[in-house]
């Protein structure tokens, strides 16, 4: 008798220290997803050669600060972003699509606040200088022209590498801060392309 229970107390521990593991697991993925890195699938070939269609890679959430696009479901409510530094020039980001912020979209940032942008014939010119773009293979760009804007405060203009094939700043306009949650850091699916994303 004694050893039956025994054996049902060994197993109803047993049963609880998995418990406790499962749910210590999920939490503590919880937070690293919230607050330092979140999985990202490329949907399109809009950032090709960069990024393929199915390529997995992490992206930093600490990268930019934190707005509530940082956090699930955009809760807790707030304005603007804490702990924040600025993007930068080059910096493949994830942010909010502009015209419908349930979809996330990833592009290259190629103008800064104040910067002037201009596109020729797919030359893309930043403060009247041609922009040395070594990502964006020749049989990738287009012969799109933009006229010449400045970037608002607080704003930025994005690209994908794949210039004929990508929908971004030059159809929608500008990404606002608030919108970029995140760096893409590092692809780590499949398994021929792991590295950091440049």
């Amino acid at each position: 008798m004694a050893t039956t229970r025994t054996r049902a107390k060994r197993k109803s521990s047993a049963l609880v220290e998995n418990v406790k593991t499962i749910v210590y697991a999920g939490l503590i993925a919880l937070v690293v997803r919230t607050f330092a890195f979140e999985p990202f699938n490329i949907p399109s070939g809009s950032m090709l050669p960069t990024l393929d269609i199915g390529d997995y890679l992490f992206v930093a959430k600490y990268s930019y600060g934190y707005s509530r696009y940082s956090f699930p479901f955009g809760w807790p409510p707030f304005s603007g972003r804490i702990f924040g530094s600025l993007p930068h020039r080059g910096d493949v980001a994830v942010f909010k699509y502009p015209p419908d912020p349930s979809i996330d979209y990833i592009k290259r940032i190629i103008g800064l606040p104040g910067d002037s942008i201009e596109i020729q014939d797919g030359t893309v010119y930043v403060n009247g200088r041609v922009l040395d773009e070594p990502y964006v293979p020749e049989k990738y760009r287009d012969h799109v022209s933009v006229q010449r804007e400045t970037v608002p405060p607080g704003k930025y203009f994005v690209l994908g590498d794949h210039r004929s094939s990508s929908n971004d700043s030059r159809v929608w306009g500008f990404v606002d801060r608030k919108e970029i949650y995140g760096k893409a850091v590092f692809v780590y699916w499949p398994l021929d392309k792991i590295g950091r994303v440049r």
